[in-house]
């Protein structure tokens, strides 16, 4: 039987409109505020319609040699354009970009998951150094 693991998809976001993008410092102070943007299709865009779009995106963080990793943030985008009149007919569309602010203690890695309902989990990641 094959493991969720087998099925999140990685590729280079300035390639592949489906790899989320993660924008940040490489390094932080330890113990002070900083923020990630987050966000899909910065150089490809992803289409954002009521048939194909992104349901959400989620950000994690694991430290340098710990086992565990820990959820930090999780966005929803809920409006696709979907209204009685028909599909991409509706007043609204939510973008999938998005932003969290953090500290950390550890140096380790930021990994961000995001769900396209017709191409399934896509994950990038990028490490963290403390100064």
């Amino acid at each position: 039987m094959a493991t969720l693991g087998e099925h999140v998809q990685h590729a280079d976001w300035k390639l592949e409109k489906h790899a989320p993008a993660i924008a940040c410092p490489e390094r932080v102070k330890a113990g002070e505020l900083f923020t990630v943007g987050l966000t899909l299709g910065s150089e490809n865009a992803h289409p954002n319609t009521t048939e194909h779009h992104i349901r959400w995106i989620a950000l994690y963080f694991q430290p340098q040699g710990a086992k565990f990793i820990y959820e930090v943030d999780r966005f929803e985008f809920n409006a696709h354009g979907e209204a009685t009149a028909g599909a991409n007919q509706g007043p609204v569309y939510s973008h999938y970009a998005t932003s969290a602010t953090l500290k950390i203690t550890q140096p380790g890695t930021l990994h961000a998951l995001a769900f396209c309902n017709i191409h399934g989990l896509w994950e990038s990641t990028k490490e963290i150094e403390l100064f």
